[in-house]
C-alpha cells in the first residue's frame, strides 16, 4: 500500500544529511539500513551502500530510479540457479562451444 499524497514520500532525515555534506561526483559510497527511503531527484548521481542484512550492496542512483525505494535495488536473497546435474552439464556444453568458436 502507498503512502498518502498528504504526508508526501518518505525520505530518512539523516539520509538527506548525510548527502548534503557530499557531493554527487564524489566516489564516496554513504551507508545506509533506511531500505524503507524513497529516492528523490536530489540523490542522483550518489552512490549508496544499501544493507541487505548481511553486508551493503553499492547502488548507484540514476534517473529511473525516482520514485522507487532503496531496498528494491539491493537484494537480500541469492538465486542460486534451477536444475541440478542435468542443468551444470548443459552449461558445461555450452561454455565449450563458446571456447571453441573464439
Amino acid at each position: 500500500m502507498s503512502r498518502s499524497l498528504k504526508k508526501g514520500p518518505y525520505i530518512d532525515p539523516k539520509l538527506l544529511k548525510k548527502i548534503s555534506k557530499i557531493k554527487p561526483e564524489d566516489k564516496t559510497v554513504i551507508k545506509t539500513w533506511s531500505r524503507g527511503s524513497q529516492i528523490s531527484p536530489e540523490m542522483i548521481g550518489y552512490t549508496f551502500g544499501v544493507h541487505n542484512g548481511r553486508d551493503f550492496i553499492e547502488v548507484k542512483i540514476v534517473e529511473d530510479m525516482v520514485g522507487h525505494r532503496l531496498g528494491e535495488f539491493s537484494f537480500t536473497r541469492k538465486f542460486v540457479r534451477h536444475g541440478g546435474k542435468m542443468q551444470k552439464e548443459i552449461e558445461a556444453k555450452k561454455k565449450q562451444a563458446e571456447a571453441s568458436n573464439k
